[in-house]
């Protein structure tokens, strides 16, 4: 069945735009009004569905202009599962969240969604006709649940990981943008410093043509060389960040990166931390779910933003398919925690793996909570102590001058 967009006015005068399917225009605007909506403009909209027949102008429509927040993805997932257990179609589950959420970009693409269903094809294979907004991870978790006939426990375990993994996100956030404010703040205040406040102070010392103490001549070159080259320092500074992204684009460049990354103190550790956090608890939701091992383990490995640990999770992939146990595949690779490693060998023999990952994702999870606030109560005090260093160097380069002119006078 087609697909509409509209412009109207509600009861109440107000201009509303939206979607409703239909098999003509004059249906959509029959049923319109029939829910107290006079439409003033009714346009086909281009279904995407799962086939190769989508145009290409609906193709970029969906996928550039249709990212959508996860915690909003997540909502829906639940409220999806929700109706489904109560007992509702999943056609109308879709349709009753579609209006729920009101004219947004998720409700226009869950309307392209529906309409593929509508039409025969699987809620995955919908989903996955939406790559930007629906990662291979919720597609392959909702096929292997509608495979299994658990469809809405596997939704509220997606829901739930979405969740988990917002928040974890968060708890990143938090410890690393109070840093980086503190940084900029500080750099800014310096080079206001260098360009505008000490050239005008130290101009009497200059034309004064005294001898200087070193660390206002220091001072002073610094000064000037900041005034005069600012142009090239930005330019420097340009080309060292583009010269750095480009080098990460490249296989060899993204994994030294990406190992450095994760051998840089305190960030580091927390790093690693999350990727351990977010490998457990996606593979125990995947295998919860259904999804075979070695299915979980190409999931997984996509949604691990790190080469070296991309390529670790590759490596227990293949020993694993090769006949060996995941643990000790693990083990193998050197870039996995010991209590991770032992928690995994002893979930595996005793036939509780998912089980124990999802301990070990709720462990981690907790400490990722831990790791962020040390690292923000150690690099507060770091970055003052640093900064009011580098405000006392300034000053006393400006103050020693004054102080041996005030000698000379006496």
């Amino acid at each position: 069945m087609p697909v509409y967009s509209y412009e109207g006015l509600n009861s109440a005068g107000k201009r509303i735009k939206g979607v409703e399917d239909g098999d003509s225009p004059v249906a959509v605007r029959n049923k319109l009004r029939k829910q107290g909506i006079f439409p003033t403009e009714v346009a086909e909209e281009r279904a995407a569905t799962v086939s190769s027949q989508t145009s290409g102008l609906a193709r970029l429509n969906v996928e550039l202009f249709a990212r959508v927040p996860q915690r909003d993805i997540a909502l829906c997932i639940r409220q999806l599962g929700t109706l489904l257990r109560a007992g509702m179609p999943l056609v109308a589950a879709l349709n009753a969240i579609v209006e729920q959420i009101g004219e947004t970009r998720l409700a226009h693409i869950l309307t392209l969604v529906r309409e593929s269903v509508n039409g025969g094809a699987s809620l995955a294979d919908a989903l996955g006709a939406h790559p930007r907004t629906f990662q291979p991870l919720m597609v392959n978790m909702i096929r292997a649940g509608e495979a299994g006939g658990a469809l809405d426990v596997v939704l509220e375990r997606l829901a739930d990981l979405l969740e988990k993994q917002a928040s974890l996100r968060r708890k990143v956030q938090a410890a690393l943008v109070y840093p980086i404010v503190l940084l900029i703040l500080g750099i800014s205040v310096v080079a206001f410093l260098l360009i505008k406040v000490v050239p005008s102070v130290t101009k009497i010392f200059v034309d004064m043509k005294a001898d200087l103490p070193t660390p206002t001549t220091v001072l002073l070159a610094i000064s000037d060389f900041a005034q005069r080259r600012w142009w090239l320092i930005a330019l420097l500074l340009v080309a060292a960040i583009s010269g750095v992204q480009a080098y990460g684009r490249t296989d060899k460049g993204r994994m030294v990166l990406d190992g450095l990354k994760l051998k840089v103190p305190l960030f580091g550790d927390l790093l690693r931390k999350v990727m351990v956090a977010r490998f457990a608890s996606t593979l125990s939701t995947l295998m919860a779910s259904g999804v075979p091992l070695l299915g979980c383990l190409d999931i997984v490995r996509s949604i691990v933003l790190n080469r070296v640990l991309q390529e670790a999770i590759g490596d227990v992939r293949t020993r694993v398919q090769e006949g060996g146990a995941i643990a000790p595949a693990m083990r193998a690779t050197g870039q996995f925690p010991p209590i991770v490693l032992h928690m995994v060998d002893v979930g595996e023999k005793s036939g509780a793996l998912e089980e124990m990952l999802e301990r070990m994702a709720a462990n981690y999870d907790e400490e990722v909570g831990v790791t962020a606030a040390a690292i923000t109560a150690l690099v507060e005090p770091l970055m003052i102590v640093v900064l009011g260093l580098l405000v006392l160097f300034i000053v006393l380069a400006i103050l020693l001058p004054i102080f041996e002119i005030n000698e000379i006078v006496r």
